[in-house]
Protein backbone atom coordinates (compact mmCIF):
# COMPACT_ATOMS: atom_id res chain seq x y z
CA UNK A 1 0.00 0.00 0.00
CA UNK A 2 2.81 2.49 0.51
CA UNK A 3 4.63 1.92 -2.31
CA UNK A 4 1.53 2.14 -4.19
CA UNK A 5 0.84 5.86 -2.28
CA UNK A 6 4.21 6.84 -3.50
CA UNK A 7 4.02 5.71 -7.09
CA UNK A 8 0.52 7.77 -7.40
CA UNK A 9 1.83 11.16 -7.95
CA UNK A 10 4.50 10.19 -10.53
CA UNK A 11 2.29 7.76 -12.45
CA UNK A 12 -1.03 9.52 -12.23
CA UNK A 13 0.00 11.98 -14.94
CA UNK A 14 -0.49 9.57 -17.63
CA UNK A 15 -3.78 7.60 -16.07
CA UNK A 16 -5.28 11.23 -16.67
CA UNK A 17 -3.85 11.84 -20.45
CA UNK A 18 -5.65 9.08 -22.61
CA UNK A 19 -8.35 9.88 -24.58
CA UNK A 20 -9.30 13.20 -26.33
CA UNK A 21 -12.31 13.65 -28.96
CA UNK A 22 -10.78 11.15 -30.65
CA UNK A 23 -11.98 8.58 -28.62
CA UNK A 24 -13.96 5.73 -30.66
CA UNK A 25 -14.50 1.93 -31.93
CA UNK A 26 -13.26 2.41 -34.85
CA UNK A 27 -9.33 3.86 -33.46
CA UNK A 28 -7.85 0.75 -31.36
CA UNK A 29 -7.04 1.54 -27.78
CA UNK A 30 -3.49 1.39 -27.71
CA UNK A 31 -2.95 3.53 -30.81
CA UNK A 32 -5.52 5.49 -29.42
CA UNK A 33 -3.30 5.84 -25.97
CA UNK A 34 -0.17 6.28 -27.31
CA UNK A 35 -1.26 9.43 -29.90
CA UNK A 36 -3.14 11.40 -27.37
CA UNK A 37 -0.86 10.85 -24.64
CA UNK A 38 1.73 12.18 -26.24
CA UNK A 39 -0.41 15.18 -27.01
CA UNK A 40 -1.68 16.04 -23.41
CA UNK A 41 2.00 15.69 -22.23
CA UNK A 42 2.88 18.46 -24.65
CA UNK A 43 0.34 20.73 -23.34
CA UNK A 44 1.23 20.17 -19.67
CA UNK A 45 5.07 20.71 -20.54
CA UNK A 46 3.43 24.06 -21.91
CA UNK A 47 1.02 24.92 -19.53
CA UNK A 48 3.52 24.06 -16.64
CA UNK A 49 3.79 28.07 -15.22
CA UNK A 50 -0.06 28.38 -15.39
CA UNK A 51 -0.30 25.28 -13.47
CA UNK A 52 1.75 26.59 -10.68
CA UNK A 53 -0.04 29.35 -10.68
CA UNK A 54 -3.05 28.68 -10.95
CA UNK A 55 -4.86 25.81 -10.20
CA UNK A 56 -8.29 26.19 -11.73
CA UNK A 57 -6.22 25.50 -14.82
CA UNK A 58 -5.41 21.90 -13.76
CA UNK A 59 -9.57 21.59 -13.04
CA UNK A 60 -9.94 22.84 -16.54
CA UNK A 61 -7.49 20.67 -18.37
CA UNK A 62 -8.97 17.72 -16.53
CA UNK A 63 -12.56 18.76 -17.16
CA UNK A 64 -11.81 18.71 -20.64
CA UNK A 65 -9.50 15.89 -21.84
CA UNK A 66 -9.99 13.21 -19.41
CA UNK A 67 -13.63 13.36 -17.50
CA UNK A 68 -16.32 12.75 -20.63
CA UNK A 69 -13.91 9.64 -21.45
CA UNK A 70 -13.89 7.66 -17.89
CA UNK A 71 -16.74 5.19 -16.75
CA UNK A 72 -17.23 7.01 -13.79
CA UNK A 73 -20.47 4.28 -13.07
CA UNK A 74 -19.14 1.44 -13.64
CA UNK A 75 -15.69 2.29 -11.48
CA UNK A 76 -18.34 3.44 -8.38
CA UNK A 77 -19.67 -0.09 -9.14
CA UNK A 78 -16.65 -1.71 -8.78
CA UNK A 79 -15.66 0.36 -5.90
CA UNK A 80 -19.00 -0.30 -3.66
CA UNK A 81 -19.38 -3.42 -4.79
CA UNK A 82 -22.14 -5.27 -2.66
CA UNK A 83 -22.73 -1.93 -1.15
CA UNK A 84 -23.85 -0.28 -4.49
CA UNK A 85 -26.82 -2.76 -4.90
CA UNK A 86 -27.94 -2.28 -1.70
CA UNK A 87 -27.60 1.67 -2.13
CA UNK A 88 -30.86 3.84 -3.17
CA UNK A 89 -30.69 5.77 -6.50
CA UNK A 90 -29.87 9.20 -4.89
CA UNK A 91 -27.06 7.83 -3.15
CA UNK A 92 -25.76 6.42 -6.64
CA UNK A 93 -25.87 9.42 -8.06
CA UNK A 94 -24.44 11.45 -4.85
CA UNK A 95 -21.52 8.95 -4.96
CA UNK A 96 -20.54 8.83 -8.56
CA UNK A 97 -20.10 12.74 -7.98
CA UNK A 98 -18.42 12.57 -5.20
CA UNK A 99 -15.99 9.99 -6.29
CA UNK A 100 -15.50 11.82 -9.01
CA UNK A 101 -14.46 14.96 -7.68
CA UNK A 102 -11.97 12.67 -5.00
CA UNK A 103 -10.28 11.48 -8.45
CA UNK A 104 -9.91 14.75 -10.10
CA UNK A 105 -8.70 16.68 -6.73
CA UNK A 106 -6.12 13.42 -6.69
CA UNK A 107 -4.81 13.87 -10.05
CA UNK A 108 -5.00 17.46 -10.13
CA UNK A 109 -2.27 17.88 -7.30
CA UNK A 110 -0.13 15.13 -9.33
CA UNK A 111 -0.29 17.35 -12.80
CA UNK A 112 2.06 20.27 -10.84
CA UNK A 113 4.81 17.88 -10.42
CA UNK A 114 4.98 16.28 -13.51
CA UNK A 115 8.39 15.49 -14.94
CA UNK A 116 9.86 13.58 -18.02
CA UNK A 117 9.08 10.39 -17.41
CA UNK A 118 9.68 7.96 -20.14
CA UNK A 119 6.35 5.81 -21.01
CA UNK A 120 7.13 2.63 -22.92
CA UNK A 121 3.98 0.49 -24.80
CA UNK A 122 4.00 -3.13 -24.59
CA UNK A 123 2.70 -5.72 -27.17
CA UNK A 124 -0.98 -5.09 -27.25
CA UNK A 125 -2.94 -9.39 -27.02
CA UNK A 126 -6.50 -8.61 -26.54
CA UNK A 127 -9.47 -9.00 -29.43
CA UNK A 128 -10.86 -5.54 -29.74
CA UNK A 129 -14.00 -7.56 -30.73
CA UNK A 130 -14.34 -8.50 -27.02
CA UNK A 131 -15.31 -5.52 -26.05
CA UNK A 132 -13.08 -5.32 -23.10
CA UNK A 133 -9.32 -4.78 -23.46
CA UNK A 134 -5.98 -4.08 -21.40
CA UNK A 135 -3.10 -1.24 -22.30
CA UNK A 136 -0.27 -2.28 -21.00
CA UNK A 137 2.72 0.07 -20.53
CA UNK A 138 5.82 0.86 -18.10
CA UNK A 139 7.09 4.20 -16.87
CA UNK A 140 10.90 4.45 -16.72
CA UNK A 141 12.19 5.72 -13.20
CA UNK A 142 15.49 6.76 -13.01
CA UNK A 143 17.97 4.17 -11.07
CA UNK A 144 15.35 1.65 -10.43
CA UNK A 145 12.62 -1.30 -12.44
CA UNK A 146 10.14 0.34 -14.53
CA UNK A 147 6.61 0.32 -12.97
CA UNK A 148 4.61 -1.44 -15.01
CA UNK A 149 0.64 0.17 -15.46
CA UNK A 150 -2.30 -1.66 -17.08
CA UNK A 151 -5.53 0.17 -18.22
CA UNK A 152 -8.80 -1.58 -18.33
CA UNK A 153 -11.09 -0.10 -21.35
CA UNK A 154 -14.51 -1.39 -22.53
CA UNK A 155 -16.01 -0.22 -25.35
CA UNK A 156 -19.29 1.57 -24.22
CA UNK A 157 -21.86 2.71 -26.64
CA UNK A 158 -18.82 2.93 -29.44
CA UNK A 159 -16.31 4.88 -27.52
CA UNK A 160 -13.43 3.46 -25.40
CA UNK A 161 -13.46 3.81 -21.60
CA UNK A 162 -10.87 3.88 -18.78
CA UNK A 163 -13.05 1.86 -15.61
CA UNK A 164 -10.05 0.51 -14.12
CA UNK A 165 -5.89 0.76 -13.46
CA UNK A 166 -3.55 -1.22 -12.29
CA UNK A 167 -0.22 0.08 -10.83
CA UNK A 168 2.54 -3.01 -10.16
CA UNK A 169 -0.51 -5.59 -9.85
CA UNK A 170 -2.10 -3.13 -7.47
CA UNK A 171 -5.61 -1.85 -9.26
CA UNK A 172 -6.56 1.59 -8.32
CA UNK A 173 -10.50 0.49 -7.96
CA UNK A 174 -9.53 -2.28 -5.47
CA UNK A 175 -7.25 0.07 -3.31
CA UNK A 176 -10.51 2.44 -2.77
CA UNK A 177 -13.47 -0.54 -2.27
CA UNK A 178 -11.34 -2.03 0.25
CA UNK A 179 -11.11 1.98 2.22
CA UNK A 180 -14.90 2.07 1.45
CA UNK A 181 -16.03 -0.90 2.90
CA UNK A 182 -14.40 -0.24 5.89
CA UNK A 183 -16.11 3.12 6.12
CA UNK A 184 -19.46 1.71 5.05
CA UNK A 185 -19.43 -1.29 7.68
CA UNK A 186 -18.69 1.46 10.28
CA UNK A 187 -20.72 4.52 9.60
CA UNK A 188 -22.84 4.05 6.42
CA UNK A 189 -23.12 4.73 2.72
CA UNK A 190 -24.38 8.71 3.91
CA UNK A 191 -21.56 9.75 6.20
CA UNK A 192 -19.11 7.95 3.47
CA UNK A 193 -20.59 10.63 0.91
CA UNK A 194 -20.68 13.02 3.28
CA UNK A 195 -17.03 12.43 3.80
CA UNK A 196 -15.58 12.71 0.66
CA UNK A 197 -18.29 15.70 -0.17
CA UNK A 198 -16.26 17.51 2.93
CA UNK A 199 -12.82 16.90 1.64
CA UNK A 200 -13.65 18.30 -1.63
CA UNK A 201 -15.05 21.54 -0.20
Amino acid sequence: MIKFRNTLVVISIFIFTLFSSYASAKIEPQVLIESVASQVLERIKKDQEIIKSDSRHINKLINELVIPHFDFNRMSRWVLGKYWRKANESQKKQFVEEFKTLLIRTYATSLSEYVDQEIKYLPFRDKLESGDVTVRSEIAQAGSFPIPINYRLHNELGEWKVYDITIDDISLVANYRSSFAKHIRKSGIDDLIDTLAKKSQ
